[in-house]
């Protein structure tokens, strides 16, 4: 959750509309089947599932581009299942979304698919949709891969106005690049268009009710489903979980800070080994990092294996980010940045840099980065310009020395975007619905624990579940103690007691 990590920016795009979040108040459950004119044949349709290899089925689902008028254009959902193991026990589908925004649900479910816990892979088909504007649900596209590479590239910790300026100049040329080859999309990517369309599916699906798993951003998303449809959950867990009410900045700085946590955390895990490359003393490994952040700014790294981009400061910061994630990441991490002190090697991190923004071998990008800065953008309202940002920035640099700047400054192509929304944040409360789980870590690096808290909070049938540990999200390769009550909760319908502590 959050603008791209690793951001960019140029000057001012002229306004076109305002998001299109939905028909009139989006706080009412969506009209049954039939209740709203045109809107009968979208529920009311049979997806035609075929097999796509490997005990896959795959199927398009079709929603309306603007709900407000849903007898005009059709927007086609790419959704993928894996059936239930045991169809004489099924209970129906279970819904993904492994977050982002941006993130391809039909990937995931080819990828994870079978990591679930049995009783879930037993009695639910596993279902993963790519939301509209992401991978094969008919993408916004903004750059291509030279554009995105440079746009990467771009310092995201300023230190004049000369590159402020080259900031802005980039997080333009995306924004205006989105307008150029996605103008009619932008309007109608937001979550709570993204959440009506998880009720078609639903219906689609053939089940009453909706039994979801959201993963970070899915959290979010689910939360909006929860709050529009409140007597259609069944069951929803939502893991990584995002704290709605924050403002576009503030999720930001939360999750710089987020990140300082849990570079602190790998650390301290780092200094217990005699090999770590930062040396034995926490706080002298982490000035060390600081150290080789600011000599990449001035002078970059090198690429033994020849590849021609500037391995400088945001790319570092970047690959730091990315490893951050999973903590099964942190010896390659160790290993890279002692490549980078002692060598002056910056491969390994360009390498983990690279996965997180899914840049292909061949410099072409998924478009997984630009459908979550045109989500983001969308969804709440942005600062007005570049000094406003540059003030978050500076505060942020206080709280997340290491992340601070490069994270705010990535929402910065937001200032320019073509489509804005008035929509304030707003705590989601979803009266009515059964009792929803959220999973919260304590040291996640992109949703910080108190956003968990909070909403659980504000969900008038959330219960909390904490995982004490490092990395981001729980379920999937998680303990015990977080899969076994999740899916007794998922078969059942019964969450855990509220305040467990997985340890």
């Amino acid at each position: 959750m959050g603008a791209v990590l690793a951001s960019v920016g140029l000057s001012m795009v002229t306004v076109t509309g305002c998001a299109d979040n939905g028909s009139g108040d989006t706080s009412r459950q969506s009209p049954p089947p039939g209740s709203a004119a045109g809107m009968d044949r979208y529920y009311a349709q049979k997806p035609g599932w075929h097999d796509c290899k490997d005990g896959f089925e795959c199927a398009t689902v079709k929603v309306p581009l603007d709900y407000a008028r849903p007898q005009g254009q059709q927007l086609g959902l790419a959704v993928i299942r894996l059936p239930a193991r045991k169809r004489s026990g099924r209970i129906g589908s279970l819904v993904t979304n492994p977050g982002g925004p941006g993130g391809s649900g039909v990937g995931f479910i080819r990828e994870a698919g079978r990591l679930f816990g049995p009783d879930v892979r037993d009695r639910f088909d596993l279902v993963g949709f790519d939301p509209r504007g992401v991978g094969e649900s008919e993408p916004v596209r903004c750059l291509d891969g030279p554009q995105l590479d440079r746009f990467f590239t771009t310092d995201t910790s300023p230190d004049d106005p000369r590159e402020v300026a080259a900031l802005s100049a980039q997080s333009q040329a995306f924004a205006n690049g989105c307008k150029a080859r996605s103008a009619a999309r932008l309007p109608h990517v937001g979550t709570l268009n993204a959440a009506r369309d998880i009720d078609v599916l639903r219906a689609a699906l053939g089940d009453d009710k909706l039994t979801y798993m959201g993963f970070s951003y899915g959290t979010y998303l689910g939360a909006f489903y929860a709050e529009q449809f409140p007597r259609n959950v069944r069951a929803l867990v939502l893991d990584g979980a995002v704290d709605p009410t924050l403002s576009s900045t503030a999720t930001l700085l939360e999750q710089a800070k987020g990140f300082e946590t849990a570079l602190r955390a790998f650390v301290e895990d780092c200094a217990k080994a005699p090999d770590c490359p930062l040396g034995p003393d926490v706080d002298k490994a982490l000035d060390r990092i600081s150290d080789l952040q600011r000599q990449t700014d001035r002078t970059p790294l090198r690429s033994p294996r020849g590849d021609t981009r500037r391995i400088n400061e945001t790319w570092v910061t970047t690959g730091i980010a990315a490893a951050l994630y999973n903590k099964g990441f942190w010896p390659t991490l160790r290993i890279a940045l002692g490549n980078a002190i002692q060598k002056r090697d910056g491969d390994m991190l360009l390498t983990l840099a690279d996965q997180m923004l899914q840049r292909r071998p061949d410099g072409s990008y998924s478009n997984q980065m630009e459908a979550n800065m045109a989500v983001n953008c969308v969804d709440k309202p942005n600062p007005p310009n570049a000094d406003a940002y540059g003030k978050e920035a500076t505060r942020a640099a206080a709280d997340a020395p290491h992340f601070g700047e490069y994270v705010i400054w990535g929402g910065l192509p937001c200032v320019y975007w073509p489509v804005q929304t008035r929509q304030a944040p707003r705590p989601l409360t979803a009266d009515g619905a059964a009792p929803i789980l959220v999973i919260g870590t304590t040291r996640d690096p992109a949703t910080p624990y108190r956003w968990a808290q909070a909403l659980a909070t504000q969900l008038r049938s959330g219960t909390l579940l904490t995982h004490e540990g490092d990395g981001h999200t729980a379920y999937l390769g998680g303990p015990t103690c977080i899969t076994a009550p999740t899916d007794r909760y998922l078969t059942k319908g019964t969450p855990p007691k509220e305040g467990t502590v997985c340890r």
